[in-house]
């Protein structure tokens, strides 16, 4: 998907190439494998930090619907991903694609980031890809923020049993601007496995937080229930990373954690 030269849904062979990318581990490196959680990365542009990263995790007492069903769920998200400091969706194309946008906490010192991405899902039997691309909508960039691109960016959740399954994520991001080196380590290493374990946890704790809320309303499964407007794919165009102000960030030392951070045992209500 990466070639594209216009705005497009996915077809099965876009859905095929991801899954084969998150499946290979050909030209990437392991740096991390710990308690059923591996991270990979593939440096493209050492000088600017712009790599790939990839995660897998073994989900044991998760169906592999429920992780489906998390990633989907955007009120959820709310309340577990730590990471999140606004997202919402903008409008529909098909009963399987949508555009939204996603404004995420990087590490201290650097800028926050914020994308609009093209979304668009596929449940194969037990198994499910959710994947997007940067799109260009008017929804404007926020002063305090910068623009970044997603290339490629989503999950492969393959069923590995009634109660369990194995989760994917691949990102290709371009954060416009360059990075110090520690960030790619830091992401690698610590930032990644981290957000992998708070996914899983709140996985475990989906089901009753569901029954609570609104638990019949799922749009990505039933697309009758959708309340998003519809939106032409003329209304939109790619999001070409050239076009975006980049930033030279890279020159900023870590910051000591901030342990003010919500801890990972925070309940979800």
């Amino acid at each position: 998907m990466s070639g594209r030269d216009s705005v497009q849904i996915p077809d099965d062979r876009d859905f095929g190439a991801f899954r084969a990318e998150c499946e290979s581990e050909r030209g990437w490196s392991l740096t991390y494998s710990k308690a059923g959680v591996a991270v990979w990365v593939q440096l493209l542009e050492p000088e600017r930090s712009l790599h790939k990263i990839k995660c897998r995790m073994e989900c044991k007492d998760v169906p592999a619907e429920t992780l489906y069903d998390v990633l989907h769920d955007i009120e959820y998200r709310k309340k577990w991903d730590t990471n999140v400091i606004e997202t919402f969706d903008i409008g529909k194309l098909t009963v399987n694609s949508d555009v939204g946008y996603y404004a995420w906490k990087c590490p201290k010192p650097l800028k926050n980031r914020d994308v609009i991405t093209l979304r668009s899902w596929l449940p194969m039997g037990s198994d499910y890809i959710i994947m997007n691309y940067s799109v260009k909508h008017p929804y404007p960039p926020r002063k305090d923020m910068v623009r970044a691109v997603s290339i490629q960016t989503g999950y492969l959740i393959e069923g590995t049993g009634a109660k369990s399954c194995t989760i994917t994520y691949l990102a290709q991001v371009d954060p416009k601007g360059s990075l110090p080196k520690w960030v790619v380590n830091k992401s690698s290493q610590f930032l990644a496995p981290k957000a992998m374990k708070k996914m899983y946890k709140a996985c475990l704790k989906y089901p009753a937080w569901k029954e609570r809320h609104d638990p019949h309303f799922k749009p990505w499964l039933f697309p009758e229930q959708s309340r998003l407007p519809v939106l032409p794919l003329s209304e939109l165009s790619l999001q070409h990373a050239d076009s975006l102000e980049n930033i030279d960030e890279s020159a900023l030392p870590e910051a000591k954690d901030d342990r003010a951070e919500a801890s990972d045992e925070d309940s979800v209500n």
